[in-house]
């Protein structure tokens, strides 16, 4: 994976969030609203630049689970369609930092995650009603 800083959201306070989180070793950002959340990089599909995320997550064994929720809105969030693209991925968990392996789970696996990060964060089952896709739940395995 590249050296070179990853760009930030475009939404300032996730930007802002992801910085502290980062230049605190998770200590400051690790818990936000109460749940847990982690940074991921991903390789822009059309720009080649790194992009930094901060998302809740849930654990599955080992691995990390997020939800490409994008509020229930019509179409997958960026983050998605640049793991999709490109599934290896920069993932720091507090202030544990290493690659990882993104892949979206099948329809069996999210059954059972589903539930689990709806427990985690509630609004997701408010943000699946309100849109027709199927949002996708991402497992992130570390790499090595």
């Amino acid at each position: 994976m590249s050296d070179a800083e990853p760009v930030p959201s475009a939404l300032d306070w996730v930007a802002d969030h992801a910085q502290r989180y980062v230049e605190s070793a998770g200590e400051d950002g690790h818990l936000w609203r109460g749940v847990p959340c982690l940074v991921l990089d991903t390789l822009g599909r059309r720009s080649g630049q790194w992009r930094r995320q901060v998302l809740i997550y849930g654990r599955d064994g080992d691995d990390y689970v997020v939800v490409a929720s994008k509020g229930g809105a019509p179409s997958n969030p960026l983050w998605y369609e640049n793991l999709a693209a490109h599934p290896t991925v920069r993932v720091q968990v507090g202030a544990d930092v290493f690659d990882a392996e993104a892949e979206t789970v099948g329809a069996d696996d999210r059954g059972r995650l589903w539930p689990a990060m709806a427990a985690v964060w509630p609004a997701y089952d408010e943000y699946q009603g309100k849109t027709d896709r199927a949002i996708p739940v991402v497992r992130l395995r570390r790499r090595g």
